[in-house]
């Protein structure tokens, strides 16, 4: 080793195939914006002559709160040996939640 920090990135996904409506989600809500929506804005834009500006959301679904009472079990590799059977309660939104898009 040469004394140099090395970084890096994990992303923890919930395995939400298991989620069974009625029981662990209500309801789910994802956005879809239609070809026709973007014509009337870019037509309006160009029309007032404003200007556009693009914005990527990369961490959009890890922000949102969650309403409901959420647990999963610990993340394979990460089991606490003491306690192997706990979960985890989720306070925020996770990859792989089918309830992330509407948090």
């Amino acid at each position: 080793m040469d004394g140099s920090i090395e970084w890096y990135k994990t992303r923890l996904v919930a395995r939400g195939f298991t989620q069974q409506e009625g029981i662990d989600y209500s309801k789910t809500f994802s956005l879809v914006v239609k070809h026709t929506t973007f014509i009337l804005v870019f037509s309006i834009t160009v029309s007032r002559n404003w200007t556009i500006h693009q914005l990527d959301i990369h961490n959009a679904f890890l922000n949102g709160v969650l309403v409901e009472e959420v647990f999963m079990r610990q993340p394979p590799g990460l089991v606490d040996s003491t306690l192997p059977s706990h979960v985890c309660r989720l306070h925020k939104s996770l990859y792989g939640l089918k309830q992330a898009p509407q948090a």
